[in-house]
C-alpha cells in the first residue's frame, strides 16, 4: 500500500447482493462507471466475490463488493453462498439488486432479514425497470443498469446510508501534546517486509505527525543507545509487540511504553475486552483449544508471529499441551464454541464492522477474546506497564 492510499480497512465497504441473473454485476458496473465485473446472461457468472477499491462520490474511498448469486445451487453453490454470508460481516451498507421483471422472491426477503439481523443499512434497487415498465416502488427505487436510468439517484441513496465524517478515534494522537517526542521501535528482521513499513507503523507515524508531535524510528537493537543520546525524555515508546521483552529492559521505568498492537486494538474498539480476556492464559489446561487469528495474509516466514512464535510462547508460558489452531485473512470459523481462548491480531487489515463481528461472536459464545500485544505483554509480566499510557485501563491491572 502506498503512503497516499487509503487502506481497505479504512474504506466504507459496500456489498451488492441478490439472486443470480438479477443484474448485480451490471448495476455494480453502472454505479462505478467501470467494467469491474463480468456481465453475462448465463446464471452464476460471478462465481467469487469481486473487490474493487475506488473513490465513489459522495462517500469518498470505498470498497465495492460484487457477490455471487444468493440462490446458487450444488456443492460449489453452497460454498459461494457461505462466502456471500461472510461478506455481510464486513459490509458497512448493502445494495439488494432485485430483478424488476420478476419482483421480490423469498431469496430477496431472506437477504433483507439478514441485513436487519446484522444491522446493515440497505437499499433495494429494482433493476431492469426499462423492461418491467414500473418506476415507482415504496420500498426501493427503480434502476436500469443497461440504460443507465436512475443510477445517479442510486448512488445518492447509497451515500446517505453511511456517515463518512472524520473518524472519532485516533491511534495515539489524542494521547499526545504538540512537540511530544515519540520513539517507535521497529525491528528489521527476516519477518519484516522488504523496503516498506507495515500498515500499523505507517498509520501511527501519520497520527503522531497530525498531532504536531515528533516521531523517531529506531530498530530494537539501537533503542538503548538512542534513548541515551536523545537528551530529552520521550513522552512514549511504542514497540512491535514481538520485541516487548528487550524493549522493556532498555526503556527506563519513568518512560511510558506500549505497542502498535495494543494501540491498534484500542483504535478498532476491542482493547478493553482484550485486557479482560487475557487472564485466561493462566488457567489453560492440557487439551484446551486456542485460536490465533490474523487479519492479513502475508507470506509466512520461518519465525512467523502468528503461526510460530505465539504458539511457542504460549506453550512455554502455560507449560500445557494446548491445541492451537490458526486462521488468516478473511477466514474466521463460523462456530467458535469449542475454543477456550481467541487471540487476535490488531486487526489493521479488517474494517471496523468485521472486527466487531468477530469480537461479538466470541462474546456470544462465551469465549475470552484478547490480542497479540496484550498476550505478549501479559506473558512478559509487563501488562500494567504497557497500559499505563491509558491510565483507566492500566489501573485495572493489579
Amino acid at each position: 500500500m502506498g503512503l497516499n492510499e487509503t487502506p481497505s480497512s479504512e474504506r466504507v465497504h459496500i456489498g451488492f447482493f441478490g439472486r443470480r441473473n438479477a443484474g448485480k454485476s451490471s448495476v455494480v458496473n453502472a454505479v462505478t462507471g467501470q467494467e469491474l465485473s463480468v456481465v453475462s446472461d448465463i446464471k452464476g457468472t460471478t462465481t467469487d466475490p469481486v473487490y474493487k477499491s475506488m473513490e465513489l462520490l459522495p462517500m469518498g474511498p470505498v470498497v465495492i463488493i460484487d457477490t455471487p448469486g444468493f440462490d446458487d445451487e450444488g456443492a460449489l453453490g453452497e460454498m459461494r453462498v457461505r462466502k456471500t454470508k461472510q461478506i455481510l460481516n464486513r459490509s458497512d451498507c448493502a445494495v439488494l439488486v432485485v430483478d424488476a421483471t420478476l419482483g421480490k422472491t423469498e431469496i430477496d426477503e431472506e437477504l433483507i432479514r439478514l441485513f436487519v439481523e446484522k444491522k446493515i443499512p440497505y437499499v433495494v434497487a429494482y433493476n431492469k425497470c426499462d423492461e418491467s415498465g414500473n418506476q415507482e416502488y415504496s420500498d426501493g427505487l427503480a434502476v436500469s443498469a443497461t440504460e443507465g436510468l436512475f443510477i445517479h439517484e442510486l448512488k445518492e441513496r447509497i451515500g446517505a446510508l453511511v456517515h463518512t465524517g472524520d473518524a472519532k478515534m485516533k491511534i495515539v494522537g489524542d494521547l499526545l501534546k504538540p512537540l511530544d517526542l515519540v520513539v517507535l521501535v521497529i525491528p528489521i528482521d527476516t519477518a519484516a517486509p522488504k523496503g516498506r513499513l507495515i500498515l500499523p507503523q505507517q498509520q501511527t507515524i501519520r497520527d503522531i505527525l497530525e498531532a504536531g508531535a515528533v516521531a523517531i524510528s529506531v530498530r530494537d537493537t539501537e533503542l538503548k543507545e538512542t534513548l541515551r543520546k536523545l537528551g530529552t525524555k520521550p513522552a512514549l515508546v511504542i514497540t512491535d509487540s514481538q520485541a516487548f521483552e528487550q524493549v522493556n529492559k532498555d526503556t527506563p521505568d519513568d518512560i511510558l511504553l506500549t505497542s502498535f498492537s495494543i494501540l491498534m486494538a484500542r483504535y478498532k474498539g476491542f482493547l478493553e475486552d482484550s485486557v479482560k480476556g487475557v487472564s485466561v492464559l493462566s488457567d489453560l489446561k492440557d487439551g484446551d483449544k486456542v485460536l490465533i487469528s490474523e487479519g492479513c495474509t502475508h507470506h509466512r516466514q520461518c519465525d512467523d508471529i502468528g503461526t510460530v512464535k505465539l504458539p511457542r510462547w504460549l506453550k512455554e508460558f502455560t507449560g500445557k499441551k494446548l491445541i492451537i489452531e490458526t486462521t488468516s485473512g478473511r477466514e474466521f470459523p463460523e462456530d467458535i464454541s469449542s475454543y477456550d481462548l481467541i487471540i487476535h491480531c490488531g486487526g489493521c487489515m479488517l474494517n471496523e464492522r468485521e472486527m466487531e463481528y468477530r469480537r461479538k461472536c466470541a462474546d456470544d459464545a462465551g469465549v475470552p477474546f484478547t490480542n497479540y500485544g496484550i498476550t505478549i505483554a501479559y506473558m512478559n509480566g509487563i501488562l500494567k506497564r504497557s497500559l499505563m499510557v491509558l491510565p483507566d485501563l492500566g489501573n485495572m491491572i493489579p
